[in-house]
C-alpha cells in the first residue's frame, strides 16, 4: 500500500481513512469490530470519529474494536460539539477541550488520541485560547497532532499565523466536505493546504450516498443517510445531485468499477489529499472499497468528470457551517 505524510509531519497513513460515525447506532459493536480488523489486516492503519457522534457511543464502539491493536491504528477524533447540558460542554474554551479530551480517551480506551481536531470553528473563543490548550495537550503526552475541521481557509490561515507567532502546536490537518458535486474548496483551501503543508482529510467522499448511486432515478432506500438520519442529510440529497450522480454511474460502468469505488477514486487522487474518510455501516462496504488504494485515476476521466461539475464549483451545499453550529450549539 502507498502510504501518504499526515500533512507536514513523519507519520504515515494509509490513502483511505476509515470513519466510525455509524458506529454505535446503525453499526453494532459485532459488525464494527468486523470491519475495523479486516481494514486493519489489509493494510489501513487510519480511523476517525468525534466524541458527539451518536453521543458517545461512536468513540466506545472505536476503542472495544481496536482492543489489542491499538498500535498499529493513528486514531482521530474530535471535539467541539455539544456534550452536555452545561454552559461549557461545548466550544474551544481551554475548560472544555480538557474534558472533551479525557472523556474521549476513557471511552476510547487509550493513553493517547494520535490526531485530534476542532470538529467545527467557535467564533466566540479566541484561536489563541484553543491552541494553548491543545499545545498542553501534546506537551503532556495526551494527543501527537491537532487539526481541524471544516474550517474555512481564512480560519485555517488564522490559526497558522497565531501558531508561528506565539509557539504553539500547528494544525497539520484539515477535514473538509469535498466531492464532486461540492468543489468549492478547490479556489482557496486547497491553494491553502498545499503552500503550507495542510494535509487535506475530505469527509463525505461519495457525497452521502448520491455519488454511489443510492438515490439512483430518485428512489429513497428505506436504509439510506436520507431515511434513517434526515436534517442536513435530506437537505443534500437534491434533484441535480441525483442527475449528476446518474451521469457519474455510467463513466464507472464504462471503467469497470462501481460509482462508490470511483467516487472514492476521484477524491482520493486529488492534489493535497491525504485520504478519503469514508464511513461503512456494514462490512460488504468496506470489501468494495478496498480496492481502491491500489487504483489510479487517469486523465480522460478527471476530464469526464470535470463535465459533471468544473473545478471549484458546487451543484450541493455540502458547507453548512452554519446550520450544523446552530443544531449543536
Amino acid at each position: 500500500m502507498d502510504y501518504r505524510s499526515l500533512g507536514h509531519t513523519g507519520a504515515k497513513v494509509s490513502p483511505l481513512c476509515l470513519g466510525a460515525m455509524t458506529w454505535g447506532r446503525e453499526t453494532d459493536q459485532k459488525e464494527a469490530d468486523r470491519i475495523a480488523h479486516a481494514a486493519l489486516d489489509a493494510g489501513v492503519n487510519f480511523i476517525d470519529t468525534a466524541n458527539i457522534y451518536n453521543n458517545g457511543e461512536s468513540e466506545l464502539a472505536v476503542g472495544e474494536a481496536l482492543k489489542g491493536r491499538r498500535e498499529q491504528v493513528i486514531l482521530a477524533t474530535k471535539f467541539q460539539g455539544r456534550m452536555g447540558d452545561g454552559p461549557n460542554d461545548a466550544g474551544h474554551s481551554r475548560l472544555h477541550i480538557m474534558k472533551a479530551c479525557e472523556d474521549s480517551l476513557r471511552r476510547l480506551q487509550t493513553d493517547w488520541i494520535d490526531l485530534y481536531q476542532s470538529h467545527r470553528p467557535s467564533p466566540d473563543t479566541p484561536i489563541e485560547e484553543t491552541l494553548s490548550a491543545l499545545t498542553d495537550l501534546v506537551r503532556q503526552g495526551k494527543v501527537r497532532y491537532i487539526g481541524c475541521s471544516t474550517h474555512p481557509a481564512w480560519q485555517v490561515m488564522e490559526a497558522l499565523a497565531a501558531s508561528e507567532r506565539r509557539g504553539y502546536e500547528r494544525y497539520v490537518t484539515e477535514q473538509p466536505p469535498y466531492n464532486l458535486l461540492d468543489r468549492r474548496i478547490e479556489n482557496e483551501l486547497v491553494p491553502l493546504c498545499l503552500k503550507y503543508g495542510i494535509g487535506l482529510l475530505p469527509w463525505a467522499p461519495m457525497a452521502q450516498g448520491v455519488l454511489a448511486g443510492r438515490y439512483a432515478g430518485g428512489g429513497r432506500p428505506a436504509d439510506s443517510r436520507l431515511v434513517l438520519r434526515g436534517g442536513i442529510s435530506a437537505e443534500r440529497v437534491t434533484p441535480a445531485g441525483i442527475e449528476a450522480g446518474d451521469k457519474f454511474a455510467v463513466i464507472a460502468r464504462n471503467k469497470g468499477i462501481t460509482p462508490a469505488q470511483l467516487a472514492l477514486l476521484w477524491v482520493k487522487d486529488q492534489p493535497g489529499v491525504v485520504a478519503p474518510i469514508a464511513g461503512f455501516r456494514a462490512f460488504e462496504h468496506l470489501q468494495e472499497a478496498l480496492p481502491v488504494v491500489e487504483m489510479a485515476l487517469n486523465e480522460e476521466d478527471r476530464a469526464a468528470c470535470d463535465e459533471i461539475n468544473s473545478p471549484g464549483s458546487a451543484l450541493v451545499d455540502f458547507h453548512n457551517t452554519a446550520g450544523w453550529m446552530k443544531m449543536r450549539l
